[in-house]
């Protein structure tokens, strides 16, 4: 079953959603611009990602950029409305990075499958997601050197996590860009796929994702996170708590006798815990 999620799509700048087999899709489309990022489409995917966390026919979520192109990072035409939005109370507002966080809340898995470029803000968007996976032709640049500005804090808290100081460092001051061999070598991105098999692969992937348990990934996801408690969200005083309960939780899941007996008896298991099981 497809169910259309579009939002603004006359607009020439939107995001674009839809779900087939558990799988939510969520398309960056402002192809005029190489997709870059209005403060429309931060908008929108804020509103966008809770909907999809909330939606029962959702197991996965996936960000992709239309045309073959990931994101060109924010629309240079509309900087200051995106990261600099000054509201009435003299105050300012990074959408960019509140499409950031609205990623990151997803309690379901996600992926950013990136081709061609991801630059800016556009890798910041694609590394809120789980995990990127890239095609041989992709390149990834972190630009905000060249043009006078300050790279968003999300982006660079969570840069200095996968790449380590001296490579964010190296990656921000030098605004150089990077093959998308060498963005896996500096931990930019998960994995990269030849591009004659890249949908192939990536379909089997999140096949992979769709058979697996759902209480097992959304427990994982969570406790992964929980390792870095200050960008997680988390209260440090009751990590040990959130540890405890996922345990208990563990055997009372179906998912667990479930995964046991298919293992011993060589079948594939149909897992049925869902996030209000």
């Amino acid at each position: 079953m497809t169910t259309s999620l579009k939002t603004a799509a006359f607009q020439t700048a939107h995001i674009a959603a839809s779900i087939n087999d558990s799988v939510a899709t969520v398309w960056i489309d402002n192809q005029g611009q190489r997709n870059a990022l209005t403060k429309a489409m931060c908008l929108e995917l804020q509103e966008l990602m809770p909907r999809l966390d909330a939606d029962p026919q959702v197991s996965v979520v996936v960000l992709r950029g239309a045309g073959g192109t990931f994101c060109a990072g924010a629309a240079i035409s509309e900087l200051s409305s995106v990261l600099l939005d000054q509201q009435p109370d003299g105050s300012l507002v990074d959408h960019l990075s509140l499409a950031d966080q609205a990623i990151t809340s997803l309690s379901k898995p996600s992926v950013a499958i990136v081709e061609g470029a991801c630059m800016g803000g556009g890798w910041q968007i694609a590394s809120a997601c789980d995990f990127i996976i890239a095609n041989e032709r992709s390149v990834f640049g972190l630009t905000p050197a060249k043009i006078g500005i300050i790279y968003p804090r999300p982006g660079i808290e969570r840069l200095v996590r996968l790449v380590g100081h001296a490579n964010a460092k190296y990656i921000l001051l030098t605004g150089q860009t990077f093959g998308a061999t060498q963005a896996k070598e500096l931990g930019l991105v998960a994995d990269v796929v030849p591009d004659g098999s890249f949908e192939e692969q990536c379909l089997e992937l999140l096949g992979s994702l769709r058979s697996r348990s759902r209480f097992s990934m959304h427990a994982m996801k969570r406790l992964v996170g929980l390792t870095d408690a200050p960008h997680s969200g988390a209260d440090p005083s009751n990590i040990d708590q959130e540890w405890s309960d996922a345990w208990t939780a563990m055997p009372a899941s179906p998912d667990m006798s479930i995964g046991i007996s298919a293992f011993l008896n060589r079948e594939h298991p149909q897992f049925t815990w869902s996030p209000r099981t």
